[in-house]
């Protein structure tokens, strides 16, 4: 099931970029493997996946430490709390949801000295939906700044969430304002700002179209999922 899963994921996002006249070796697919287990995780990387997105910092740090034989890059896509950022730092190459300085800063000081700059992207709460994680449009460019003068981090670009529409219109609504910051970021002197990490299973298709560079896929891939307990 998972490889079929795989594939037809595949299939949608080539589909997607043939039809906007894109190259579909420009959208990399993040299985967001949250709530699964090892076993799932080591099903994927079998049939070629190579980067996966974790939301829960404990659940992750135990599949990493069963998959240490598996090459793959791990992405952190959930909200962080200041607590979480030294294992954070040390065991993701990618963050996709840094939305304040004191985040940015605690990442910095805590990604270990012998690896790579961690690369870092800013996310962005586009329509100020109240609880929802991620920077204000309005302030993304400090935030931006903030990251530029952390040596061990790299900022690479946008992430956002934005609320859930059947609307396609409004889907892409949301998406191009995403790419439309992006765009102001790299005018301002961010040259980095490049990945635009939007879209998922019910909206892969509006984000691709408006610019997506990473799309965030989970239940289309390894079915329903269950919760862990707290």
């Amino acid at each position: 099931m998972l490889q079929a899963n795989l594939a037809r994921v595949r299939a949608r996002i080539v589909e997607a970029c043939l039809q906007c006249g894109r190259d579909p070796a420009s959208v990399q697919l993040i299985a967001v493997s949250k709530t699964q287990d090892a076993a799932a995780v080591r099903s994927a990387h079998a049939n070629g996946q190579r980067h996966f997105g974790e939301n829960y910092l404990q659940e992750a740090l135990q599949k990493q430490a069963a998959l240490q034989d598996c090459e793959i890059e791990w992405h952190f896509i959930g909200p962080i709390q200041s607590n979480k950022t030294r294992d954070i730092a040390a065991q993701f190459d990618w963050v996709h949801s840094v939305d304040r300085a004191k985040v940015a800063e605690r990442l910095q000081q805590q990604r270990p000295a012998g690896l790579p700059r961690l690369r870092v992207l800013l996310q962005v709460n586009l329509e100020a939906e109240p609880g929802k994680s991620g920077v204000a449009p309005a302030e993304l460019e400090a935030l931006a700044a903030v990251v530029e003068h952390c040596d061990r981090l790299e900022l690479r670009g946008l992430m956002a969430i934005p609320a859930p529409t059947p609307d396609v219109a409004r889907q892409r609504q949301c998406f191009r304002a995403l790419a439309a910051a992006a765009a102001r970021l790299r005018t301002a002197g961010h040259a980095g700002c490049l990945e635009l990490s939007m879209g998922m299973s019910a909206d892969m298709e509006a984000a691709i179209a408006e610019g997506a560079t990473m799309v965030r896929i989970g239940t289309d891939i390894f079915g329903a999922r269950v919760r862990p307990k707290s």
